[in-house]
């Protein structure tokens, strides 16, 4: 009898603990419970300890951190008819736990599958230069897509992200080779500044060179012009202090010199003759 008691006190108190563990939730910061009872929801619960009634209440955990689903390579038409296999990834946010709940039964499929028609929709508007080099705007186009759809989910697509964009085989040789050929051109063209440059270096050079010389040549020329200058100021100096007698003796000596010539007949200056008048007067006085 003791025994069979006891047994049913365990029995109780199992069931106690179950539905205790049962009937309460903890929810973190980052989480939501959203509560239907008999069916019927009772909207969000939490953070913190949800209360659940037992059997008739059932709980269902949203995680509202941001996540993120990886969209596979897609094989889109350009406007201009060339196949290009783009892959990219979506970001997105639960802002209503209940609507992701109620609304929607697998988010991520659906989100994929809007995305990728989304995206069918948005490069066939595009050529292909343009897909390749406009890829913020065919992000922010992708995303206001999405945002139009997972809004009523309860989902807010924050970012769209294109990974990697493949174009066509001959499209990439064709970029290939125009990307060897602008390295060349700008190896041609840094090679012809370079010429360029040591050439006016070299210019310049000359030009200081010349400007130099010239600078030396005249100053040279100044110099010797001073110098002549002063050799005629120094000889215009003293010949102001010979008088006629020292003048006179100077002819006489020139006239000595013209007696030792076998020459036979000599002609003289009219200045000669009246440089000797003052001698010959001189000497008639006395």
């Amino acid at each position: 009898m003791i025994t069979t008691g006891l047994g049913a006190v365990v029995a109780v108190a199992v069931i106690v603990l179950f539905m205790l563990r049962a009937s309460i939730k903890i929810a973190r910061e980052y989480q939501r419970y959203v509560v239907f009872r008999l069916g019927r929801s009772l909207g969000q619960k939490g953070p913190g300890v949800v209360f659940l009634v037992p059997i008739t209440d059932r709980a269902v955990l949203v995680d509202l951190r941001e996540a993120f689903l990886e969209i596979p390579a897609q094989t889109c038409i350009t406007r201009d008819n060339a196949p290009i296999s783009i892959d990219f990834l979506i970001y997105w946010k639960v802002f209503d736990a209940a609507l992701t709940v109620i609304q929607v039964g697998n988010f991520a499929g659906a989100a994929q599958g809007i995305a990728t028609t989304g995206l069918r929709a948005v490069i066939g508007n595009l050529s292909l230069d343009d897909v390749l080099a406009k890829r913020d705007q065919i992000n922010q186009e992708m995303r206001a897509k999405l945002d139009e759809v997972t809004e009523r989910w309860g989902v807010k697509v924050t970012t769209v992200e294109i990974r990697e964009v493949t174009p066509p085989k001959d499209v990439q040789d064709a970029m290939t080779r125009q990307m060897s050929a602008e390295r060349t051109r700008r190896a041609l063209v840094t090679e012809a500044d370079g010429t360029k440059q040591a050439a006016i270096t070299i210019a310049e050079g000359e030009k200081q060179a010349a400007i130099l010389r010239a600078e030396g040549e005249r100053q040279s020329a100044i110099l010797r012009a001073e110098g002549f200058s002063l050799a005629l100021d120094k000889i215009f100096t003293v010949a102001h202090t010979v008088d006629a007698n020292t003048m006179s003796l100077q002819y006489l000596e020139t006239l000595r010199s013209l007696g030792a010539s076998p020459a036979a007949k000599f002609i003289f200056p009219m200045e000669f003759t009246r440089l000797l008048e003052p001698m010959f007067n001189h000497k008639s006085g006395t």
